[in-house]
């Protein structure tokens, strides 16, 4: 072993631990701030229950691909692109937005399938129609979800 591949090698796992460790520190984040929120219980939740448990998921996350860091085999360590993925970065930016203003100006449907479909697009694997019948896919399990089961007071499709 060379120590090019040597560095890549330490670099690979650098990577895995500094992610796992900004998952735990998002997780923390979503933690206390959901406390200061009345937490309730299962039966009667609280509006900090959500922020809470998602935080309590990405600590739990976070200290999982930290664990596993050194695991990460040395061919994929080697042949790991060092650029970053424009694209991926454009498309779940691009999502984001595409989602508050369609959120406020089109309704649910509408900013569920742009997330989506945007955010699909964003890996190089999908193509358009993989990215169509994942944002169509998806758009009816929200419906279901959020709009008829959960009953959020979002309405389904708005006009200004």
């Amino acid at each position: 072993m060379n120590t090019m591949s040597k560095g890549r090698w330490r670099g690979a796992h650098a990577r895995e631990y500094y992610g796992g460790a900004l998952m735990m520190l998002i997780g923390l984040g979503a933690i206390v701030q959901g406390s200061s929120y009345k937490i309730g219980s299962l039966t009667a939740m609280g509006s900090g229950f959500f922020p809470v448990a998602l935080g309590a998921i990405l600590v739990l996350l976070g200290i999982w691909i930290a664990a596993t860091a050194h695991r990460v085999p040395h061919e994929a360590a080697t042949d790991e692109k060092e650029s970053l993925e424009w694209r991926g970065w454009f498309c779940i930016l691009g999502s984001v937005v595409a989602f508050v203003v369609l959120g406020k100006y089109g309704g649910l449907l509408p900013a569920t399938f742009a997330v989506v479909f945007i955010s699909a697009l964003g890996d190089r694997d999908n193509s358009w129609l993989n990215a169509l019948l994942l944002a169509v896919a998806m758009s009816i399990v929200c419906v279901v979800v959020f709009w008829w089961a959960l009953q959020v007071q979002f309405p389904l499709f708005t006009w200004g």
